[in-house]
């Protein structure tokens, strides 16, 4: 069974939205693979960035807080039978706490502590469906996060899944549009949870987690990443390359830059299937030689006499 998420970060089950914010990036720069080489950090940071994503979004943590770690095998709606079902059923009461030995099959649910009483799925889902859950019953749909690098995610394009369930490990082949966003769900019809009665299976919806990148920050579609630019590139203007997710471009370095200036190309960053694409943002970045030659060394020797620059005072 995967770790509880709260202990994965690291943090209480009180935490609230910015101590779960400070908790994921603490230790996603700490395991990220392109930073840490360890064997055992990439499946870290993969156990930390799915407890983040569970944990940040309401809905999924009230879901995740209530079902255990097979939220995600509940129907839409199973929260409210399940509150009301322990006041149903004879010296019953509803259960109380947060995660405390639950699981969720197709053939019951089961609460463990306290002196709860076993809950049948039919006493479950009877409120939802008007009676007793009988008849034939729609499979439910199911979630699981797909992890992609920016650049797939700007890409897109095919690929293999593998995703643990019930029945073992399974593979799907997934096409994935190109200029997905953080959050976006992907849908696989009817790779869902198994119906009974003779009923559909529900669908699968893989939802789009982009992992945080060395050179690029995301925000939306727009795409920031750092320009380094010499203090003579700065200075007199200059026409630098800069890498993007789509390849190399060119921008043009206005005369007078100074580090912190944001150049943007229009139409650079994510792409957008249904609009507009995202822009990029260039960010100058001023290096100076770490170790500069006699002659280089004498030029700026030259230039520190004659200019009466003062970047404290602006002027």
């Amino acid at each position: 069974m995967a770790r509880d998420y709260y202990e994965a970060l690291g943090v209480s089950r009180t935490a609230d939205a910015d101590e779960l914010q400070e908790a994921y990036r603490r230790l996603a720069r700490r395991y990220h693979p392109d930073v840490n080489k360890d064997p055992g950090a990439e499946e870290r940071f993969k156990e930390v960035n799915e407890a983040y994503h569970v944990l940040a979004d309401p809905d999924t943590r009230a879901r995740y807080d209530r079902f255990g770690p097979d939220f995600r095998r509940v129907p839409e709606g199973a929260e409210r039978a399940w509150a009301g079902a322990g006041a149903r059923r004879p010296g019953g009461r509803p259960p109380g706490g947060a995660g405390r030995g639950r699981t969720f099959d197709e053939e019951q649910v089961f609460v463990s502590g306290e002196g709860l009483d076993d809950i049948d799925l039919e006493d479950l889902l009877g409120g939802l469906f008007g009676g007793r859950a009988s008849g034939p019953m729609a499979g439910a749909d199911q979630e699981a996060e797909l992890e992609l690098t920016v650049e797939e995610a700007y890409r897109g394009g095919r690929r293999w899944v593998s995703l643990a369930g019930p029945d073992g490990q399974r593979s799907y082949e997934v096409t994935i549009p190109a200029g997905v966003v953080d959050g976006q769900r992907i849908r696989l019809a009817g790779q869902g949870g198994r119906g009974t009665g003779g009923a559909g299976p529900g669908d699968l919806y893989l939802v789009v987690r982009i992992a945080p990148h060395p050179r690029y920050r995301l925000d939306g579609r727009d795409l920031h990443v750092d320009l380094p630019v010499s203090p003579w590139e700065a200075a007199l203007g200059s026409t630098v390359p800069v890498d993007t997710p789509g390849g190399e471009a060119k921008v043009k370095v206005p005369a007078g830059s100074s580090s912190g200036r944001r150049l943007r190309l229009r139409g650079q960053g994510m792409p957008n299937p249904r609009g507009q694409p995202g822009d990029l943002y260039a960010e100058v970045r001023i290096m100076v030689p770490r170790n500069p030659g006699r002659r280089e060394r004498e030029l700026f020797e030259e230039l520190a006499k004659v200019s009466d620059f003062d970047p404290r005072s602006g002027r």
